[in-house]
Order: structure tokens, then C-alpha cells, then sequence
């Protein structure tokens, strides 16, 4: 249960080791591979057995723990395969060094570790110092490349994430209050399981607040309002590779936790609570990203904005909080992620191929990088949730279970739906812009390095809008471990 955490550093310490980095950037792969077979197998004995605990009781795999672990892995897999190309074109272009890159591969090793962690902690103390660790470890890599501009996006990350997570912090600080009041031993204060157990015989008034900053502080980690002002800027200044496990996964992650917490909101305070909460967050988010991506001229900033988009419509499915409603927006995590990773990969290579960011300034990618264009255009599509991409699925599946819900819930969904095809518009019309049109420069003719990753995301995307398969009684686990009503 452990390898899921002790593969990445284990990695991470060879990379420390090894005198020559960028000739062995292969060892990269290991650990998204590890996670991946960890998340498979810890489905089939939490499905067949149920949750399994290590480390007296401080980590805990249920089926939420084996879907994320899934995700975590395929995103890894799609960004640390596409790395090597993406690094060398930095290192030719003389933006980076041997030191540097030994740097990146060990943050990036430890950024996924941190990651696990997040996903299997039991213990919500444990919880919080996980996603704490994922704030230390990507600050660096936001400033990666020592510009001004990145160096700025990194202080701006770290000084907004981590006032998020004070208040996350002061948030369980009075959960355990609540609990040690309600009678629950020291030890298991904090447990997530006796928690839930027990939710009833928390005090309200305490909770309330707690679960209130809890939201607020793990919303700052997964871009929702108010301190969300961090993510287009790290997301458009980190390297491509980073940006993407960032955008796919981190994000999912920092959700994560805000669906244990609501869990215990529920049994506490009532499902009123979370769902006005919840909902309020996701409208406000969405209003505010789909009015940015109107304005956009810089494609990177516009995936990040659009990151913040799908991070409000899985908001809005938790606010929800049928089966339906939560199977939806576990999906949604996974096609976001794969698609995400695959345009932000991408989005680098662009990077480096024009020199700009500027919507305006990138002309006929189609004609001039034919894989990459093309690479680029379906990733796009897939986060406007065309079929047969998971994301129509997912959207569809929320919309459904949201105007199921009740008469308010059923207008909060419609006005997610207006905001979701206004932001559909601007991204469709600004990645037309960037693909069609004669290319400024003769096609170069050879495959482009670090596709394949990228390919995989996608199909692997699409096929989960086609069917589950294998993962749908996962899936629907994973759904009902978090509450679904």
C-alpha cells in the first residue's frame, strides 16, 4: 500500500544520485506505472474485501482512493513521457542546464508522492500536511525557469495558496475540537472514518465553521473562488510537463479532499449545507472563468481558465450529491485530467516552436506541425465535451442528475449550461484561430518527439466516453464512498 508514495521518492533519490540526468530521463516513467498498478490492484481488494488501512490507521485505500490513484497515475504517465522531449527542446534552446533538470526530475518525483499521500491519508491531519507538501514542492517548479515573470507567478502561488491553507488548517484544528468534544479519543480525532461514524454528535456551530474555512482553503488548491487568482498565472508560467500534472490532477486532488470533508458536513450539519455552499462557489468560479476566456489572448492562460471551468461544474455535481451526480463528476475528473495534460503538453510544444503564447501570433499549426496541431485541436475538443470524449459523458450525467435534484438546483444547472457553451465559444473560436491558415514556414516533415503520451491521453479519454468497462463498479464505489444520496 505503501509503493503508491515510496516508488516516486525512491526515483526522486536516484535522480540525486545520478550523474548525468538528461540521459537517463527514462527512470521517469517507473513511478506513474507503479501508481497505476497500485491503483489497479487496490481496486480489485477494496471491491472484493473492502477498505484496507496501513500505518496504524493513519492511511486508508477505499474506492475514492483507488479512482484517484488511477488518475494520478495516467495523468503522470501522459506528462512524464512527453518530459524528455519537451526538456531537450528547453535545453537546446539554453533555458535550461544539468543542474536544473536534476532539479525538475527530483520536484517532480516528489510533487506525485505528495500527491499519493493526499489521496490515502486516513487521518485528516495527515491530509492536510500532504497538500501542504504539494504547495512547497510545485512553488519550485512554477519558477523553474528563473524569469521574472515566473518568479513572480511562484511568490504569487505560494503567498495565495498558502493563506488557503491556513484557514484549511484552522478548519481541522476545529473539527478536532468538535470531535474531542463529542467524546472521541485523541488518537481517532481526526480519523476520517470515526469521524463519519460519529458526525451526529458534533457540535454545529463548531462544524459549520470548520467545514466553511476547510472549503474555502482546499477551494484555494483547486482554483474556486475567492483565492483562485493564483492558477492562470502558475499554470502559464510553469514548464508544460508540470502544468499539466497541476491542471489534470492536483486541482482533483485538492477537490478530493473537500468531498471527505463533506461527507462528515452532511452527517453533521445537514446536506442543505455543503449544497448552498458548494453551489454558490461553483456559479461564481464559472461566471468568472467563462467571462476571462471571452477576453483571452494568451493560450495557456486559456487552459488554465479553462481548468477552473471544469473544477466549477465538479463542484456544482458535489453540491448535487445524488449517486448520479458524484459517478458524473468522478469521471469528470478522469477526462479532464487526460485531456488537460494532453493540451497543456502540448501548449509547451507550441510554446517552443513559435517562441509565443499570444493567440494572435500562432498562425497555421495544422499546416506547420501537423501532430501537434493535431494533438492540440482534439485535446480542445475533448474539454468542450464533444463525443465520444468522457467529458460529454460526465457533463451530460450532471446536467441530468442536477435538474433531477429540485427546483433550485435545477436553475443553478441551467446557468452552468449557459455559461458552459459561452465558454465552449471562446475556446473553440480562439483554437480555430491558432490551427487553420497557411503556415508561416514550411512543414518540417518529421514526426514530432513526445506524441505518443500525448495520443494515449486521448484515446484513453475517449474510450472512457464510450464505455468504463472494468471501471464502472469502481466507479459507482467510488461514488458511494463519498456519500452519494
Amino acid at each position: 500500500m505503501l509503493t503508491p508514495v515510496a516508488a516516486p521518492l525512491l526515483v526522486a533519490a536516484a535522480y540525486a544520485l545520478l550523474p548525468q540526468p538528461c540521459a537517463a530521463a527514462w527512470p521517469g516513467l517507473l513511478p506513474p506505472c507503479a501508481i497505476l498498478l497500485c491503483g489497479g490492484l487496490l481496486a480489485a481488494d477494496v471491491l472484493g474485501n473492502g477498505p484496507v488501512s496501513a500505518c496504524s490507521g493513519l492511511l486508508r485505500a477505499d474506492a475514492l482512493t483507488a479512482w484517484m490513484l488511477l488518475v494520478i497515475g495516467a495523468v503522470a504517465l501522459i506528462a512524464c513521457g512527453s518530459a524528455p522531449a519537451y526538456l531537450a527542446g528547453e535545453r537546446t534552446a539554453g533555458r535550461a542546464s544539468e543542474r536544473t533538470l536534476r532539479r525538475y526530475h527530483l520536484l517532480v518525483q516528489a510533487f506525485l508522492a505528495a500527491m499519493c499521500l493526499a489521496v490515502m491519508a486516513a487521518n485528516l491531519g495527515v491530509l492536510w500536511v500532504a497538500v501542504e507538501a504539494t504547495t512547497i514542492v510545485t512553488a519550485f517548479l512554477v519558477g523553474h525557469r528563473r524569469t521574472r515573470t515566473s518568479v513572480e507567478a511562484a511568490w504569487k502561488y505560494v503567498v495565495i495558496c498558502s493563506a488557503g491553507i491556513a484557514l484549511a488548517f484552522l478548519g481541522t484544528v476545529l473539527i478536532y475540537y468538535a470531535a474531542r468534544q463529542a467524546g472521541i479519543a485523541e488518537a481517532w480525532a481526526l480519523d476520517w472514518p470515526t469521524l463519519v461514524a460519529r458526525a451526529d454528535r458534533l457540535d454545529p456551530a463548531v462544524s459549520r465553521l470548520g467545514i466553511t474555512l476547510v472549503v474555502l482553503g482546499f477551494g484555494a488548491k483547486a482554483g474556486l473562488i475567492p483565492l483562485h487568482a493564483w492558477l492562470p498565472d502558475a499554470h502559464s508560467q510553469a514548464p508544460a510537463p508540470v502544468s499539466a500534472l497541476m491542471s489534470g490532477v492536483l486541482l482533483s486532488v485538492a477537490f478530493a479532499a473537500i468531498l471527505r470533508y463533506r461527507v462528515i458536513a452532511d452527517a453533521a450539519l445537514g446536506a442543505d449545507f455543503t449544497r448552498v455552499l458548494l453551489a454558490g462557489m461553483a456559479l461564481l468560479t464559472l461566471t468568472l472563468a467563462t467571462g476571462l476566456l471571452l477576453a483571452q489572448r494568451d493560450h495557456k492562460r486559456m487552459l488554465a481558465y479553462s481548468s477552473m471551468e471544469h473544477m466549477s461544474l465538479i463542484a456544482l455535481a458535489a453540491a448535487i450529491g445524488s449517486p448520479l451526480a458524484l459517478s458524473a463528476a468522478l469521471l469528470h475528473i478522469a477526462g479532464h485530467g487526460l485531456a488537460k495534460s494532453a493540451a497543456f503538453c502540448t501548449a509547451g510544444r507550441i510554446l517552443q516552436l513559435t517562441g509565443t503564447t499570444r493567440i494572435g501570433r500562432v498562425r497555421g499549426l495544422l499546416a506547420r506541425a501537423p501532430a501537434v496541431g493535431g494533438v492540440f485541436g482534439c485535446a480542445v475538443v475533448a474539454l468542450t465535451a464533444f463525443p465520444p470524449f468522457s467529458l460529454f459523458a460526465s457533463e451530460l450525467g450532471i446536467a441530468r442528475a442536477g435538474f433531477a435534484a429540485g427546483t433550485g438546483l435545477a436553475w443553478a444547472t441551467s446557468g452552468a449550461l449557459l455559461l458552459v457553451l459561452a465558454a465552449f465559444a471562446a475556446l473553440a473560436a480562439r483554437t480555430a484561430r491558432m490551427l487553420l491558415g497557411p503556415a508561416p514556414s514550411r512543414p518540417s516533415g518529421r514526426a514530432e518527439p513526445g506524441i505518443w503520451p500525448l495520443a494515449l491521453g486521448l484515446v484513453a479519454c475517449a474510450a472512457l466516453g464510450t464505455a468504463t468497462g472494468p471501471l464502472t463498479d469502481l466507479l459507482h464505489a467510488a461514488a458511494r464512498a463519498i456519500g452519494g444520496r
